[in-house]
């Protein structure tokens, strides 16, 4: 698997949202006819660019922290367990890939005014409707309806750092004290924080701030005998942490009544090769998944030793990333370096094909890949090609519905045949995309990390799967 982010810049910021190239498109008119760009078909050729089409999004802004993210992760809050108006606020927190060692550091940050519009899928009237709606394109004044959004203006970002010793090759903040974050470090290091003193002075300021990086203590800080890329809390108990290194050894790590942790000295041992993924159980706290270079997923319970309760060939190259599914706990997702992502349901193990659902789509690594924590049936992938796409399970063909959708658009949408229809959206833009995440209280929310900053998307054509109104 290909981690490290290719010869890593770091960003000037010169507004508070960097215009992107991909990601905005221009307000001046295009010097030619604008078509469609079909995925897998279309090649650009010579002095052709794509340009992404606003309408598209109800949200989309593009920002940077500096040195680019291998890894990030959104922090819950407590703003509202299910949010839908606009503007919103997330916060994150992040670590880098610098160009030397001595100049990383873990990074707590907080994005207010996140403005955007809800917009129907399919449009009820033609005509220029393409407004400025708080897309990344933040450097325009010229937005002629705020009114009608969810906020106005740019995003604001606010920064805190802590010095961090080497990269940061995963960070995970821990799902019920969100405050406390393990990240893994190039050194060979897992590291645990408390960040509630950096998440509470964000919480109580409004304004831009950049804070230079500050020196704190970890909690606690165990060695593996070699660097790793996979680390999980248990979304069970509190507490409890995994760690897997690129020497095949994982770690369970238990809380201890003094706040700090104990650390198995007895790795599990299961794969042959570095340990990519691990994922635990969302419905059995001493059930959790492995994935390997190897090509093997492994499935562990802590109660029955250190070896895995079963194992299975998953692809034929390595496996670099697992997602459970919360809502349907028997569905496990995997993406492999050779591009094909698969979805297993974990009754079927002892059938011997648990397959059923296997994907060909991305023709590079899949980098990332997570379930909705709203539908059961929908996740989103990321892959070397540099797209993020959004796919739905449920999706099948139906040419009616097809035929009244480009009589309403009055449009010839020639979708190619091998197009899946379970593939609902794709995004462009982002170079040598690492990480993504859905935000688990802002339904519809996909934040992604690449080497030229982040992106934060709400594509307008799920948003009728979604709830309509907070509780």
């Amino acid at each position: 698997m290909v981690r490290s982010i290719k010869n890593p810049k770091k960003a000037k910021r010169k507004n508070k949202a960097s215009k992107k190239g991909d990601g905005s498109s221009s307000s001046s008119g295009p010097s030619a006819p604008v078509k469609v760009w079909q995925p897998g078909v279309d090649k650009l050729e010579e002095g052709e660019e794509l340009q992404c089409d606003p309408s598209a999004y109800n949200s989309l802004h593009a920002f940077h922290i500096g040195w680019p993210c291998l890894s990030f992760d959104i922090v819950r809050d407590t703003l509202g367990l299910v949010r839908t108006e606009f503007p919103h606020t997330v916060y994150f927190v992040a670590g880098t890939q610098a160009e030397k060692s001595s100049w990383n550091s873990l990074s707590i940050f907080k994005v207010s005014n996140i403005s955007g519009k809800k917009r129907e899928p399919v449009p009820t009237k033609t005509g220029d409707d393409e407004s400025n709606m708080g897309s990344d394109d933040s450097d325009s004044d010229e937005d002629s309806e705020d009114e009608e959004l969810g906020g106005s203006g740019a995003p604001v970002l606010q920064l805190r750092k802590v010095t961090h010793e080497g990269c940061v090759n995963r960070i995970r903040a821990m799902t019920q004290n969100p405050h406390i974050c393990a990240s893994w470090g190039d050194t060979g290091h897992v590291q645990v924080w408390d960040f509630s003193s950096h998440l509470n002075a964000l919480a109580e300021s409004e304004s831009e701030v950049s804070q230079g990086p500050s020196t704190q203590a970890p909690l606690f800080k165990f060695g593996h005998k070699d660097e790793g890329f996979s680390l999980d809390w248990s979304p069970l108990v509190t507490g409890r942490l995994l760690s897997g290194d690129c020497k095949s050894n994982i770690h369970l790590w238990e809380p201890t009544s003094d706040g700090t942790w104990k650390v198995g000295t007895t790795p599990y041992i299961g794969h042959i090769a570095s340990v990519e993924d691990l994922q635990w159980s969302p419905t059995e706290p001493d059930v959790f998944g492995s994935c390997s270079v190897d090509g093997n997923i492994a499935i562990w319970d802590i109660r029955l030793g250190k070896s895995p309760a079963a194992s299975f060939k998953a692809h034929n190259a390595d496996v670099n990333v697992i997602s459970w599914n919360r809502l349907a706990s028997c569905m496990l997702a995997s993406g492999s370096d050779d591009g094909t992502f698969s979805i297993r349901d974990l009754r079927m193990l002892k059938e011997g094909n648990s397959v059923v659902a296997h994907f060909e789509y991305h023709k590079h690594p899949i980098t990332s890949i997570e379930w909705s924590p709203h539908e059961a049936s929908t996740l989103v992938v990321s892959s070397a090609d540099n797209q993020l796409t959004i796919w739905d399970l449920s999706l099948e063909n139906d040419e009616e519905e097809e035929a009244e959708f480009k009589a309403k658009t009055k449009e010839e949408v020639n979708a190619p045949k091998d197009l899946p229809p379970q593939l609902l959206f794709v995004h462009q833009g982002q170079k040598d995309l690492k990480e993504l995440h859905w935000h688990s209280q802002i339904p519809g929310m996909i934040v992604s990390t690449a080497a030229d900053g982040y992106n934060i998307l709400m594509p307008s054509n799920i948003q009728t799967t979604l709830p309509s109104d907070g509780p």
